[in-house]
Parts: structure tokens; C-alpha cells; sequence
């Protein structure tokens, strides 16, 4: 059995003080909220508040890019406070015992402890490393995380001090018998901190004692999928000694923790909370998970979110419909031919809404269409017009592309 097994960890009442359970979203592990997407957008304006409290709301009944922007607007830092204030803390402190090894400084320290600070009643603790979006910037280096830390209401790690020798120390945490250490990296530019990999100037820090007996748990916010020699973050680049990697930054939504027989660890990818690109990897229905630690086992348990705007995606080939290119009057039965697509996407969303009445009734709609071989586009602006009561992007429903022809010598 791979270490850090998903086969064990069951439910046991009499175990509970030996177990951590962690909602896996990446901030404990919540991913990409990116709080303030679109919400100068009339319609789209709290699809990210809203499904940032439904995520926190979880834990009463039973997150990287927590920003969209580096300088969120008061409107998103506001709200992100209330709403951490609300669901974080409370009349019964948090069991975890908390301790941190070498390598940091008592200034990161003193924003990272938070859960130890005898003045404050935090009820459930939240850990976040910051994305590309939130990253720290100008004078003092300092990003919106910074705020959210020193006002207590979240741990803020994994950043550091150099761009130049990057030392991992992990926060240890520790309830009953179970034992976790845990590893951040906050967002560098992938080209960077791939360069400092391959010269081994990122090491990663481990308790000096017992050291097979904790679960190790790393949060990264880099490009996972391959965007250019050097512009992502090999998972072979990753210690061995790690027992599940969250990654952040990849929007799709691959939350099950897939092993990795090479290194010997697990990988589990939140994906964001709500899409910010109308792209297929975005359609992936939006998952949070609970990761429940006990000793060296963990479960991972999937939890599909209600309150995010349904996203549906289609590509069509007009070459592989029966229009015809020659036809005088092609272009008003392509768009006919669109406008019935989309219909057929908005009666899906009717009929998959979750019924939760924070789920926004409109859905997103993008419909990519392939017009090679003669075809001609219509006014997207106006053929959209006539959805401008049924979707949440009116504007930019059809994706007109087509397919690059081979080009001969004779051509150029």
C-alpha cells in the first residue's frame, strides 16, 4: 500500500481527537477563490462572495488566489473579512496543537500563528499561501494576505524571504496522536522557480526527530500542465518525502488525489471556485473536498458546490452540419443553427440547477464554432442580444475560429 493510504481513516467517534479533517478547497486547503472576479459586472458581481462563504459555511454544518486582483477593492477585502470572522471564529477553540522549525523569521512567525494566540477564539483555523494574483508587491513587499494576517483572521505561510535560495520550513500541527507538517510555497514566476530547482537552490525543511511519523502536506501554486520548457513545475522536481500535494493554479477541477508512482506521493488539484475563463477545463463541475488525516492514512471525500454559476461549454464544425457555405442565405441559418444550440444549453442548466437559491439562475454560455471551409460569422453582439434575459454573458456567447490551413511554398 502507497504511503499516506486513502484505504483506511473511517469514521470513529472515539478516534475524533486523533484526526484532522481539512476542507480541501485550497485557504485550509480552499483554491483560486479569486474574490472580486467581474464584479464591476452587473449580473456576475457576487459569484465569487458567494460561493467564499459557501465553502466556509461547510464546516458548520459538518482555499492561493484568494484575490483576483493584487489590490482587491474595499467592496471584496470587506466582505472576505466578514465573512471569515463569521464561519472562523467562535465560543470553542481549535484542539491543534502548533509549532514551527527552523528557517523562519519571528516576523513570519507572528503572522502565521495565529491559531496559537491566546487572544484570539479561533474556531477553525485557516492556512493560505498566496497565488499569482495576491502576490506581494511594492513598498514592505506586502500583499492583501499580509492584512487578512495581522487583523488574525488567517495563518499566512509559504512566503519567501529570497528569490534567490528558497528554504521550505513547515508549520507542525498536531492533534492527539496525528502529526502534520505543513509545507507552503507561494506563487514565484514559473520560469524562476524552475531555474532554482534545477540548480537545487529550493530545499525543503524536515522536523529532526520521529520524522517517519508525520504526514507531510505541500501546497504549491504553480503551472502544473506544460506551457513551455521551462514554464511550469515538473512534479519530479517534488521531495519524495511528501505524503499529498495540493496544487493550486489550475482552474479544472481534478480534486481526487491521484498518485504519482515516481515520486511516491499523492496529487490533488481543487481547481478554482468559479470560472474566470470560458474555457473546457472550466466546465468541470466545481468540487471542494474533506481530507481527513489520522497518523500516516488519509480520506479524501468530494463535495460538489452548489452555489457556483453553471458554466456549459459545446464546439461545433459547421462543415459537419447540413449549411451550406453556398447557400445565399448560409449566414442567417448559421446563426439560427447557434441560436438553437444555445438554447439547448440554457434548458441543461434549467435542468441541472442544484435548486440552492444562492445559485445564480442565469448560466454561462459559450458556443465555439468552426466556420473553415467558406463559412461566414454574423454580429456576435447582436445575435446575443436576444439572450440577454436567459445567460450571464450575453456578449460573448459564440467563439468564431477556424481551422490553419497547410500552406504550400507556392503561397508564401
Amino acid at each position: 500500500m502507497p504511503k499516506g493510504g486513502t484505504n483506511d481513516t473511517r469514521d470513529d467517534p472515539e478516534d475524533e481527537e486523533n484526526t484532522f479533517k481539512i476542507l480541501v478547497v485550497i485557504i485550509t486547503i480552499a483554491t483560486d477563490c479569486h474574490l472580486g472576479y467581474m464584479e464591476k459586472d452587473s449580473v456576475r458581481t457576487d459569484d465569487s462572495l458567494n460561493t467564499f462563504e459557501e465553502i466556509y459555511s461547510m464546516r458548520r454544518k459538518r482555499r492561493r488566489d484568494l484575490y483576483h486582483d493584487n489590490k482587491p477593492s474595499r467592496k471584496s477585502l470587506h466582505c472576505s473579512m466578514a465573512l471569515l470572522r463569521q464561519y472562523c471564529m467562535g465560543t470553542i477553540r481549535s484542539s491543534l496543537n502548533f509549532s514551527v522549525i527552523q528557517a523562519l523569521t519571528s516576523r513570519q512567525i507572528l503572522f502565521c500563528r495565529i491559531t496559537a494566540d491566546p487572544n484570539m477564539n479561533v474556531d477553525m483555523p485557516v492556512f493560505s499561501i498566496h497565488g499569482n494574483h495576491d502576490d506581494p508587491a511594492g513598498l514592505g513587499n506586502l500583499c492583501a494576505l499580509d492584512v487578512l494576517s495581522i487583523a488574525g483572521l488567517v495563518n499566512y505561510f509559504g512566503k519567501s524571504p529570497s528569490l534567490e535560495d528558497v528554504k521550505i520550513s513547515p508549520i507542525l500541527l498536531r492533534k492527539g496522536r496525528t502529526k502534520l507538517a505543513l509545507y507552503g510555497l507561494g506563487s514565484i514566476r514559473d520560469e524562476r522557480l524552475h531555474r532554482m530547482f534545477l540548480q537545487g537552490k529550493v530545499s525543503m525543511l524536515q522536523p529532526k526527530e520521529n520524522r517517519d511519523s508525520w504526514f507531510n502536506l505541500f501546497v504549491i501554486h504553480q503551472n502544473r500542465a506544460k506551457h513551455g520548457e521551462h514554464n511550469y513545475i515538473p512534479e519530479q522536481f517534488l521531495n519524495e518525502f511528501i505524503d499529498l500535494v495540493v496544487w493550486g493554479h489550475e482552474h479544472e477541477c481534478l480534486v481526487d488525489p491521484v498518485w504519482n508512482p515516481t515520486q511516491n506521493f499523492f496529487i490533488s488539484q481543487p481547481g478554482s471556485s468559479i470560472a474566470t475563463s470560458l474555457s473546457h477545463g472550466e466546465a468541470v463541475k466545481k468540487h471542494v473536498a474533506l481530507l481527513q488525516v489520522r497518523n500516516k492514512e488519509m480520506k479524501c471525500t468530494k463535495i460538489p458546490l452548489e452555489t457556483v454559476r453553471q458554466f456549459y461549454i459545446e464546439d461545433v464544425c459547421l462543415l459537419d452540419t447540413d449549411l451550406d457555405p453556398a447557400d445565399v442565405h448560409a449566414e442567417k441559418k448559421v446563426e439560427k443553427y447557434c441560436a438553437a444550440k444555445i438554447e439547448e444549453l440554457i434548458s441543461k442548466a434549467v435542468d441541472e440547477h442544484s435548486g440552492n437559491p444562492k445559485q445564480p439562475k442565469l448560466p454561462l454560455v459559450r458556443l465555439r464554432v468552426d466556420y473553415s471551409g467558406g463559412f461566414s460569422t454574423f454580429n456576435v453582439n447582436r445575435f446575443g442580444q436576444q439572450f440577454s434575459n436567459k445567460v450571464a454573458n450575453p456578449k460573448d456567447l459564440i467563439l468564431f475560429n477556424k481551422k490553419k490551413e497547410a500552406r504550400t511554398k507556392s503561397d508564401r
